[in-house]
């Protein structure tokens, strides 16, 4: 059904994206707007350094409720350790069965260090889709 192709042609370029000292209700907005479960972190000079997800915002909000305090800034909440990424020329297979296998509905794409993309669940099922043409 799927053949084997290159992730640079599927990923999605320019993916949503955030700072890690912008407000989180900022980033929720990110989120929220771009109907997207997660968005990258990157610095000025478009490193990735981080994502958070829907579920990372709803930890802030509840924690800034319970402390009756304010919700923060990104790099608070972030996942940051241990990023997986994929790099461009990465065969698409490969790469989804290794977000399966992860439980990870999306993969930055980094190529010399920098975000230049991400593939998502959605992305995969899209080629599936174009395959099966």
């Amino acid at each position: 059904m799927l053949q084997s192709v290159n992730l640079r042609d599927y990923m999605l370029p320019n993916p949503a994206k955030v700072h890690p000292e912008d407000n989180i209700m900022d980033a929720m907005k990110v989120i929220t707007d771009s109907r997207i479960s997660g968005v990258c972190v990157v610095d000025d000079d478009a490193n990735l350094v981080g994502i958070l997800s829907e579920m990372d915002c709803l930890r802030a909000i509840l924690g800034a409720v319970y402390n009756n305090s304010n919700t923060g800034v990104v790099r608070e909440y972030m996942a940051k350790d241990n990023l997986v990424v994929a790099h461009p020329n990465e065969d698409i297979v490969d790469v989804a069965q290794d977000m399966l296998k992860k439980n990870k509905r999306r993969r930055p794409v980094v190529e010399n260090g920098k975000l230049i993309g991400q593939i998502t669940c959605r992305q995969l099922l899209i080629a599936v889709v174009k395959f099966k043409q």
